[in-house]
């Protein structure tokens, strides 16, 4: 089987865990930060575990 390519845009956005779920960060934390209280942009600032029915579709294009 030939190697698979990985699909650029996906690389940058998400990562795999040692244990095979894929890590997100968060929309909403890049511009128009001063509207948002300190508490909400702390938590738009940790990366979170990708919902169950996205996973697959994501783990086929970070393929490594």
């Amino acid at each position: 089987m030939p190697k698979l390519k990985t699909h650029s845009g996906a690389a940058k956005r998400f990562k795999k865990t040692a244990t095979g779920k894929v890590k997100r960060g968060h929309a909403k934390a890049r511009h128009i930060l001063t509207t948002k209280t300190t508490k909400k942009k702390r938590h738009l600032d940790r990366d979170v575990i990708m919902d169950k029915a996205d996973t697959k579709k994501v783990k086929r294009m970070i393929p490594y």
